[in-house]
């Protein structure tokens, strides 16, 4: 009998827990451990943040959930990693801390025999100073409660503008090395679209705020698509979508420093200026949680774990920017010393950075770090519960293998929630990770599937798929057709 403790119970984790918990027999135990108790749909807490869904509809109590379908489940964070055991238990365990209920602050040596670390980022708003949720007149979308405070604060300056008030409301990046570009992308077109509802649009200026050298970089060194029966590039789409809307576009910006309605920040010509507004949502920098791991003689061997973010099967040989490749991407995400050990998701520390990375005239780094969310999250928890399964029964080498550089991944952006006024910029890659050898005259990505469009049915997609990956995530019948 085999024990597989996964870590985190968001994308990777929970897909992660269902294949393992669908395909392997009974007597093996699967135990998820999460401080969250509630599994939500993060893509959705877009809509969430301008009041046209609420919580309840985007998110659903995992504990009820995995008794049913055989899932074991503690509500505790993980605190320190002990590949080796230790002199106590021989067997490979991790320290977890419960937070919740009578056991809480206690802390539990969990043993495994395999161990998906599925912990995903942390949101470090710490990193630049004054930017926490709720305070500063500036908000986050990254979490369902932060996505609840930032529709209460956008909808009292809404009435606010309906009396006649002017308004500035600034979204993008609270970092000059965040990611997830596509969420705030999402979010700013969302709230333009509400601003038009609600009759208030022609009293807000609504900027743009990003650590992309160019628009629609998103952290993948932008890319060349196909838009209909045209060749477009995606800083183009970008800036025709928000040139249709009135959006203005600060690029090349890395905030340092949120104030009451002044967010300060610096260029890449090294000059340093401020932007006032009266709301903002800012995505903070993602971050590794700091976890410790020790031997079985207690001696410290984070090194050989992490390098901020989990280390995997990739390349992470110091070289210029110029000299790395897609060969250098993870495709079975598990770590090179502890075999039984694994990293879906956001939880992989990355080789390199996908966008070139640059630097102000000052030499502060400013420039996106590569996005891992949605699709690819899925996909490779998929493919690392697979490969457990085959080392379970017997099989040595990895079959199931998914590298960033022969992976694709769709975007689609919401740009307003009605059935008939809703709109979507729907935004698909091949591969994520450039292949600059293999599609040399298309910017590292194959023409036909990496594509742009922009319509009602982009909007109908997007939220066909919340219903469908609400579905899937509840392991209803037949959950496992619908694609990762």
């Amino acid at each position: 009998m085999a024990k597989i403790v996964i870590l985190g119970a968001g994308i990777a984790g929970h897909v992660a827990a269902a294949h393992l918990r669908r395909k392997l027999p009974k007597e093996h135990e699967v135990l998820v451990v999460s401080p969250n108790s509630n599994y939500q749909w993060i893509p959705s807490n877009i809509w969430v943040g301008i009041g046209r869904m609420k919580s309840e509809q985007i998110l659903f109590p995992l504990p009820p959930l995995y008794k049913k379908k055989g899932i074991g489940y503690k509500q505790a964070k993980v605190t320190t990693f002990h590949p080796e055991g230790d002199a106590e238990t021989p067997k490979p365990f991790v320290k977890v801390e419960y937070v919740t209920g009578d056991l809480k602050g206690q802390t539990e040596k969990v043993t495994y025999d395999y161990l998906i670390n599925a912990t995903g980022p942390k949101l470090a708003f710490d990193m630049t100073e004054g930017l926490n949720p709720g305070t500063n007149k500036a908000y986050s979308v990254c979490t369902y409660t932060h996505a609840e405070h930032a529709w209460q604060a956008l909808n009292t300056l809404i009435q606010e503008m309906k009396q006649g008030k002017k308004s500035k409301i600034l979204i993008g990046t609270g970092h000059a090395k965040s990611t997830c570009q596509g969420a705030a992308f999402e979010y700013i077109l969302n709230v333009e679209k509400e601003l038009r509802r609600h009759g208030v649009r022609d009293r807000a200026e609504i900027t743009w705020i990003a650590n992309e050298h160019q628009l629609g970089d998103f952290g993948m060194d932008g890319m060349l698509m196909s838009y209909g029966n045209n060749i477009m590039k995606s800083s183009e789409m970008v800036e025709m979508v928000f040139e249709d809307r009135g959006i203005k576009w600060i690029i090349g910006a890395g905030v340092n420093k949120i104030e009451d309605g002044v967010a300060h920040y610096e260029t890449l010509d090294g000059e340093f200026h401020t932007e006032t507004y009266d709301f903002a949502m800012l995505i903070p920098a993602f971050s590794g949680h700091g976890f410790k791991a020790y031997d079985k003689d207690n001696k410290d061997i984070t090194d050989k774990l992490f390098r901020g973010f989990m280390i995997v099967d990739a390349d992470y040989t110091p070289k210029p920017y110029e000299e790395w490749s897609v060969q250098d991407w993870p495709e079975t995400y598990q770590n090179p010393t502890y075999k039984n050990i694994f990293a879906p998701g956001i939880a992989f520390a990355p080789p390199h950075a996908i966008s070139r990375p640059r630097t102000s005239k000052n030499g502060t780094p400013i420039s996106p770090a590569p996005p891992r969310t949605g699709m690819p999250s899925g996909i490779t928890a998929k493919l690392v519960a697979d490969n457990i399964i085959d080392m379970i029964k017997g099989k040595k080498d990895l079959h199931h293998k998914g590298s960033m550089g022969n992976m694709g991944a769709a975007c689609i952006a919401s740009a307003g929630y009605g059935m008939t006024q809703g709109s979507g910029v729907s935004i698909t890659t091949f591969p994520i990770v450039p292949d600059y050898h293999k599609y040399p005259d298309t910017q590292g990505r194959k023409l036909g599937k990496t594509f742009g469009s922009i319509g009602l049915a982009g909007h109908w997609l997007k939220l066909a798929l919340h219903y469908a990956f609400i579905y899937k995530a509840k392991m209803k019948p037949f959950w496992w057709l619908i694609p990762e």
